[in-house]
């Protein structure tokens, strides 16, 4: 297991152009990412977007899901997300994923985020896993 924190971003992609998701397997199934709030991801309120909220939760649960597949491609079937409280800017988000199962062709997992000792979002999803 990779305690140490990695760039996931590293190719150009959405999330690369985002600023990129910090990410590291804290066990087979529980994993964490993070990213620090920029002002390209605040909305007109000065918080941060809910879009960006989203995609940080699908690219860190869906990396989560590559890995507890045995890194295998995984897409996104289901995403449900509960906004619970705001960040702004400067403020460092981490999510934590449990895989809760995997089995041939899917993976089901949660994942929460939090930011200054609050949860921000909850998640759960269901994430297919490809063919080789």
């Amino acid at each position: 297991m990779n305690k140490k924190f990695e760039q996931i971003s590293i190719k150009s992609s959405f999330m690369k152009h985002n600023g990129g998701l910090l990410f590291r397997e804290l066990s087979k199934n529980q994993f964490e990412f993070k990213t620090k709030i920029k002002k390209n991801h605040l909305n007109a309120a000065g918080i941060t977007h809910g879009g960006y909220i989203s995609s940080i939760i699908d690219s860190g649960a869906g990396t989560a899901a590559f890995r507890a597949s045995k890194s295998s491609r995984c897409v996104t079937i289901s995403l449900n997300i509960n906004f619970i409280a705001s960040t702004k800017l400067d403020d460092e988000i981490i999510g934590f994923v449990k895989v809760l199962k995997r089995t041939k062709s899917m993976v089901f997992l949660i994942c929460h985020l939090k930011s200054n000792k609050k949860i921000i979002a909850s998640a759960s999803g269901i994430w297919k896993i490809l063919k080789k």
